[in-house]
């Protein structure tokens, strides 16, 4: 497509949008009693219109039942989380029974590693990306700590080439491969929250399988960015967060993913509670631990309802529309982002820089604004755009085909040069 840098196409992209009408399903922070340009759902999505209602129903059950309500609900508390399963594995490419919502992001990644970091005298390392988002960072370097391994001698960082901002994915294998006799584990954030790069995932598993490590993902900005196929990929593990693209409100419950190939075998350790253990006996409490043969074995504690609410509201706006449509909307909304930038650098001599790569990426474009810093962001906030800061000198915009426009993107353009004037 040929696009124009004016208001007049920008809508006419939005009455061709067969999303449009999705937007008004969201609320949006108001700036002098308009919507903001909103371009942080990468980091908290917008909250859709209806989570008042299944958080409502949820209130009213409560009050109406008490505990009760375990059991005589609308939606029966005892299996809220089975009401998400099956949405949520249609986002990430997974089976049902691979597929659950529990807890935080973090959390899930520390039980995860329990059972699939398991080093030896000879094969210890663990490979991630670096500048990965901080928390994963913490979360390996302290399994490396707890199994008696020195983070600075077996933690391997991926890092761009001198002068480059991604990771090239040829580095990527080469280290896979250079230490394929010590590698016990790769952890890679399918979308690193910096750049914006999207990585391979099915090579990088693939490439991984072939010297005999397990493979797992942060997938916190790529569930609902991009479309994933976890099964099919051969994936061994995978955590996200649902309050990002999946706008499930701040602190939101989390998923995990753990290939069905993993599910049965009853040797794998792990931390256990209660609602990991098998259903049809959970409540006769008895002392030994029979863990349930599906994702759900992972489980610690009862499902928090009221966070899982808010989140079915938005799973169900997805299981209307499906990753495909938002796949596309995405696609040329990015596009059409980039575009404008081009325009605007064409006019203030490449003041702009996309740090995402062209090829590799979902919604969200990494922008570093040369010489102008913290001052810009807060000229946009100002101005009432919402985009991202990330120290030291990037912006982060994701135009969330959900909820944004091409019109936002044509506003923002117009707004931007004239702060940059």
């Amino acid at each position: 497509m040929v696009f124009e840098n004016n208001l007049s196409f920008a809508k006419s992209l939005d009455k061709q949008d067969e999303l449009k009408l999705y937007r008004e399903k969201f609320f949006f922070p108001q700036h002098e009693n308009k919507n903001v340009i909103y371009f942080t759902g990468n980091s908290l999505g917008l909250q859709p219109k209806n989570t008042q209602h299944y958080l409502q129903q949820e209130l009213d059950d409560w009050g109406k039942y008490g505990v009760e309500g375990h059991f005589l609900a609308k939606n029966p508390w005892l299996s809220y989380h089975e009401l998400l399963t099956n949405k949520m594995a249609k986002i990430v490419g997974a089976l049902p029974e691979e597929t659950v919502m529990m807890n935080q992001l973090t959390v899930n990644l520390h039980l995860l590693l329990v059972s699939f970091y398991r080093p030896t005298k000879n094969r210890y390392k663990i490979l991630c990306e670096s500048k990965a988002f901080p928390s994963d960072q913490y979360a390996l370097q302290s399994q490396l700590k707890f199994h008696g391994f020195n983070p600075d001698e077996a933690l391997i960082e991926i890092e761009p080439r001198p002068g480059e901002y991604h990771i090239r994915e040829e580095d990527i294998y080469k280290t896979i491969e250079d230490n394929k006799n010590t590698l016990a584990l790769i952890m890679i954030g399918g979308v690193n929250y910096f750049t914006g790069q999207v990585f391979d995932m099915k090579s990088i598993t693939q490439a991984g399988h072939n010297v005999g490590a397990i493979v797992g993902f942060d997938l916190a900005h790529a569930a609902g960015n991009l479309q994933l196929e976890l099964h099919n990929w051969d994936v061994d593990f995978a955590v996200w967060c649902s309050y990002k693209y999946l706008n499930s409100g701040p602190g939101g419950v989390a998923g995990a993913f753990v290939h069905e190939k993993h599910l049965k075998n009853t040797t794998i350790p792990q931390f256990a509670g209660w609602w990991g253990h098998d259903k049809e006996t959970r409540f006769l409490m008895d002392s030994k631990f029979m863990p349930i043969q599906t994702a759900e074995r992972w489980q610690l504690s009862n499902a928090p309802v009221l966070s899982m609410a808010a989140c079915r509201a938005s799973l169900d706006i997805f299981d209307e529309l499906g990753m495909p449509a938002l796949d596309k909307k995405s696609k040329l909304l990015t596009a059409y982002l980039e575009f404008i930038i081009d325009e605007i650098n064409v006019e203030k001599n490449n003041c702009l820089q996309i740090i995402t790569p062209k090829n590799n990426r979902g919604c969200q474009l990494s922008i570093v604004a040369h010489g102008y810093g913290k001052s810009l962001y807060n000229q946009l906030i100002e101005s009432g755009v919402i985009p991202d800061w990330r120290e030291p000198n990037v912006i982060r915009c994701a135009p969330v085909p959900l909820y944004n426009s091409f019109e936002d993107i044509f506003r923002f353009g117009e707004i931007l040069k004239k702060i940059l004037n």
